[in-house]
């Protein structure tokens, strides 16, 4: 997949069959579209191409203590695009005055004039252009004239599990991963960097990486623990994840720290990517070590029996 980060990189290819839209996620639902681009462009001898948006939207318009967390950094959306097989990914870069641009002239000077769309696939609510003002009915009303083909996917084709971004993040946000994770079509995770912490872990026999997330808008489930997947470069490993503020321990700061099972090395500033596949438990205060051990022996014998469930 060729990736261009601005309209003047950009390079026009032989008929190309676009899509219009954030894509956050990368959900089922837009699965949907974007499997339809890639059909088209393979039936039209052309290529696919997301017409895409960086940074997002919200965060340009509203950036004074805008409370949105993406499910995707860049660099997982790009990968995840590019193992779906599409062919081109333009990232507009977002501006407030990008922003102004009336939705005729979008399609007429980008999708016609820069892209060069044959045919343009969006879903059935998609709106673009000067405040959302544009959207199928614009691209019909322009199609003849500017010789490109519409097609609109329906809302049953999208919506049949009811998938949303916003379902998802508040999947997400109440640590119901599964069903995040069945919205989505995959296991949600965040990379971090594995940071010096207190290693109040270790001295409780739970040694654990510490996590500095890779990217500051990336949205992160509800505190307490989860069995999580824990990949370090090839390297697949099963652990236990705890967000919070470790409570028993008196502390009030945001901790992510991951047991990784039958692991013992230093991995310290090396990049630890951790997918969530169950919620525990929520977080606790414990009257004392005694019963913060009891709960982490019990969290590992949980998690280390679903582990194995997995393979049975």
């Amino acid at each position: 997949m060729k990736v261009f980060q601005s309209l003047d990189a950009y390079t026009a290819g032989p008929h190309p069959v676009a899509t219009i839209g954030t894509f956050d996620g990368l959900h089922q639902g837009h699965k949907v579209i974007l499997r339809r681009i890639i059909e088209e462009a393979k039936r039209l001898h052309g290529e696919s191409v997301l017409i895409s948006f960086h940074p997002h939207p919200r965060l340009v318009l509203f950036p004074e203590n805008n409370p949105l967390r993406l499910l995707h950094s860049l660099e997982e959306k790009i990968q995840m695009l590019d193992e779906m097989g599409l062919d081109k990914l333009l990232l507009i870069p977002f501006t407030k005055e990008f922003s102004r641009t009336p939705s005729k002239a979008f399609i007429r000077d980008t999708l016609i004039g820069k892209i060069g769309i044959q045919k343009i696939v969006i879903g059935y609510d998609h709106r673009f252009g000067k405040n959302r003002t544009g959207g199928i009915e614009e691209l019909q009303e322009l199609a003849q004239e500017l010789q490109f083909e519409v097609e609109e996917i329906p809302a049953q084709a999208i919506d049949d599990a009811n998938i949303s971004s916003t379902k998802i993040r508040k999947a997400l946000a109440a640590g119901d991963v599964s069903t995040a994770n069945t919205y989505l079509g995959y296991a949600y995770g965040f990379s971090g960097t594995v940071v010096h912490g207190a290693k109040q872990g270790r001295t409780l026999g739970y040694p654990t990486a510490n996590l500095d997330p890779l990217e500051p808008h990336k949205l992160i489930p509800t505190d307490g623990v989860y069995l999580v997947r824990a990949m370090l470069g090839e390297e697949i490993h099963h652990g236990l994840m705890s967000i919070g503020s470790k409570p028993t321990m008196g502390g009030t700061q945001q901790f992510y720290e991951v047991f990784i099972f039958d692991f013992n090395r230093d991995i310290y500033d090396q990049v630890l990517r951790v997918e969530f596949l169950s919620f525990l438990r929520g977080q606790q205060k414990f009257k004392g070590l005694d019963e913060l051990m009891t709960a982490m022996k019990r969290d590992e014998a949980n998690g280390r029996e679903l582990v194995a469930s997995f393979s049975s």
